[in-house]
Order: C-alpha cells, then sequence, then structure tokens
C-alpha cells in the first residue's frame, strides 16, 4: 500500500487526518504520527528564551527526554479525548516541508456556547516573520466560515508583546485578566482576550479547507 492510499484510507476511519488549511506560507494538517519527529525537532530547537515562561503549563521546563515523551503523550491523548462537547485540535504547521509548530484550536460545550479557543508556539527561528499571525488567523478562518463559531477567546503573558499583538491586529479584545503560577513560586499576569465573529479582521486572502465535511460532525455535532 502506497503512502498516498494509506493516508486516504487512514482519514476514512479517522476522518481528522484528512483535514488541511492552507495559507500563502503554511499548511496545517492536524498532527500525525508521522509528523511527531519533526515537531519534537521543533521543540527541542527551542521556543522562548529560558528566562521567560509564556505558557500557562510550564511543559517546556521539562528535562529533555520527559519533555520528549510527554509532548507524544500530549498528542496521542488529545485523540483519545475527542468529543463533540469537549475537543482540541493540534494543528501541525508546516512552512517549506518542515513542522515549524503548533496551532492549537478548542472548545467546550460547543454546539451550546459556539465559542472556540486558541493557542500556539513557533520555534524561536520562525518568530518575528509574521508566521504567527497566519496560522492564527488561519484557524479562525476555519472555525467561524466552516464549524460556525461565534467567537473566539486566548490569551497570553501580559509581558508577551508579541502574542498580544498578534491578536490585536486579528480584532480580538480585552476581556479581563488572571493571575497563574507560571512557575513554581512565580505569579504572572495573562491578559485574557475575546473576538466576536464581526470583528475579526480578515486577511486578504482566503484559507483553503480539505476535509471539513467528514469533521464537522465530530467537532460541531451537526
Amino acid at each position: 500500500m502506497s503512502g498516498t492510499s494509506g493516508q486516504r484510507r487512514l482519514a476514512e476511519v479517522w476522518p481528522l487526518f484528512g483535514l488541511s488549511i492552507r495559507t500563502p506560507r503554511l499548511i496545517l494538517t492536524p498532527v500525525r504520527d508521522e509528523q511527531l519527529p519533526g515537531l519534537v525537532d521543533a521543540i527541542l530547537a527551542g521556543i522562548h528564551a529560558p528566562s521567560v515562561m509564556p505558557f500557562g503549563v510550564p511543559w517546556t521546563d521539562a528535562p529533555r527526554d520527559t519533555l520528549i515523551r510527554e509532548s507524544l503523550k500530549y498528542q496521542w491523548s488529545l485523540r483519545a479525548a475527542l468529543s463533540p462537547d469537549d475537543w482540541t485540535i493540534s494543528f501541525a504547521v508546516q512552512h517549506e516541508g518542515r513542522v515549524i509548530g503548533v496551532q492549537d484550536l478548542s472548545a467546550r460545550r460547543f454546539s451550546l456556547l459556539r465559542r472556540v479557543s486558541t493557542g500556539s508556539w513557533l520555534t524561536s527561528a520562525e518568530q518575528g516573520k509574521g508566521l504567527g499571525k497566519e496560522m492564527r488567523a488561519a484557524v479562525l478562518q476555519f472555525a467561524f466560515d466552516h464549524l460556525g463559531a461565534e467567537s473566539a477567546a486566548s490569551g497570553a503573558a501580559a509581558w508577551n508583546r508579541a502574542s498580544l499583538g498578534v491578536s490585536a491586529a486579528l480584532g480580538y479584545e480585552p476581556n479581563g485578566s488572571a493571575l497563574i503560577e507560571a512557575r513554581p513560586g512565580q505569579a504572572d499576569e495573562h491578559q485574557l482576550l475575546l473576538l466576536a465573529r464581526e470583528d475579526f479582521r480578515r486577511p486578504e486572502w482566503t484559507a483553503a479547507v480539505e476535509g471539513v465535511e467528514a469533521v464537522r460532525p465530530i467537532l460541531a455535532g451537526a
């Protein structure tokens, strides 16, 4: 069985593996097992300076072997836990044939609330090129235009101007703040953000989405 026909067959039994979102520079697909080595390489290449912690959970502080193992377990756990009322899709972000980061899209009680949440990371070498904005705009188009979402939540550490700048450029508005323990004994303020569908500042391009018909019943319950 060829690789292409094998992927087609896998998408028949697990439709999320047939989903893809294309932008001018990126391809986003739910993380597949064959992408995991590239994903690990991107993580190990470094995501942020050791002196700061941009994530609500300090997962990048783990020792190398633990970081690799837990990153794989996290990806597999998302598939096992998926249901129409509680899901997270972890999209592998590919640029010029390489995995350079992850863009998460998640929802709780989506059929009722019609709200999604986003989170993401890019390997350090690819930051500052506008790719973070491009990949978030891609999943927002997917959520608003193909799943029927009405709003999108996000957030970032108050010091993380790059992430907050992406949010502002896309139309998000402040929605309160929260104090979290970013690292043991270290409190950080996180800015909470909310984007209404009608306030989304769309890019000049439109994302090309494939495989949405098969995944819509799984994610939106319809």
